[in-house]
């Protein structure tokens, strides 16, 4: 005989509970990637575009504007805006790496 505690309903109440959490952050991630594949997309035409009418690969005016939007949209969807800005900064960045490597450069 084990000394192992049975499982109880609160422990496959709260087994359902986890799952159906985990279940809602896999959708979520899923999204998450569909939506940035989308954007990806639409930069990468952005970046043909840019090269083929000599445009340069960054937008620092946009970027700043981008930026703070972003943190605004944060502080009313109750999200860290440090966080955002972090996360928009590394799509930035990868977006204008591919900008560059339309151009060439």
């Amino acid at each position: 005989m084990s000394n192992e505690p049975s499982p109880s309903r609160n422990d496959d109440a709260a087994d359902q509970t986890l799952a159906s959490f985990r279940k809602s952050i896999d959708n979520i991630d899923a999204a998450l990637i569909h939506m940035l594949a989308e954007r990806f997309r639409i930069t990468q035409a952005v970046g043909e575009y840019k090269a083929k009418v000599t445009l340069p690969p960054a937008d620092p005016d946009r970027e700043k504007r981008q930026v703070e939007r972003l943190r605004k949209l944060s502080e009313d969807a109750d999200l860290d805006p440090e966080f955002s800005e972090k996360f928009l900064r590394f799509i930035i960045d990868e977006v204008i790496r591919h900008h560059e490597k339309a151009r060439g450069n």
